[in-house]
């Protein structure tokens, strides 16, 4: 369970990682050795899992993101976790997401262009266990600053 101040904490964090522990305990009205020992805490609990870097993906040469929908065979469906795992270790894919609805499979890609998720989708298109796959190139993405974490 976390309480009021861990909900600060992981807020503050998520608007800026870097902040330092001095800076976290100002914004939360801690002392600094609380503050320190309350990120160690959710840290240990596996509640922070991470510290991340955002990244301009068109300023590496991956500014087109797009979802590709993947309809599994029904006699693959037994290694459909594998194949999740594999599929998120090719160097264009973002996020994997097992999902309910049409598709069995759901992935976010950045690449370089529409013909590089063109060959993306035609390569990935002849393996054995897809039944059916789609794209849909993303026009606008946003991202929320926090998560909610309810009381």
């Amino acid at each position: 369970m976390i309480d009021a101040v861990d909900r600060t904490l992981i807020g503050l964090l998520m608007k800026d990682a870097r902040a330092s522990n001095r800076a976290l305990a100002r914004a939360a009205g801690l002392a600094e050795s609380t503050c320190l020992s309350r990120v160690a805490a959710l840290e240990r609990r596996g509640i922070i899992t991470g510290y991340h870097a955002s990244v301009n993906l068109e300023r590496v040469n991956r500014g087109v993101e797009a979802f590709v929908q993947i309809k599994i065979r029904p006699q693959a469906l037994g290694t459909v976790s594998a194949f999740c795992d594999e599929l998120a270790e090719l160097p264009e894919v973002l996020r994997v997401f097992l999902v309910t609805g049409a598709s069995d499979i759901q992935a976010l890609l950045a690449v370089a262009s529409p013909h590089e998720l063109r060959d993306f989708v035609l390569s990935l298109a002849q393996r054995d266990e897809i039944a059916d796959i789609r794209s849909s190139i993303v026009y606008l993405s946003r991202q929320s600053p926090q998560v909610y974490i309810p009381a």
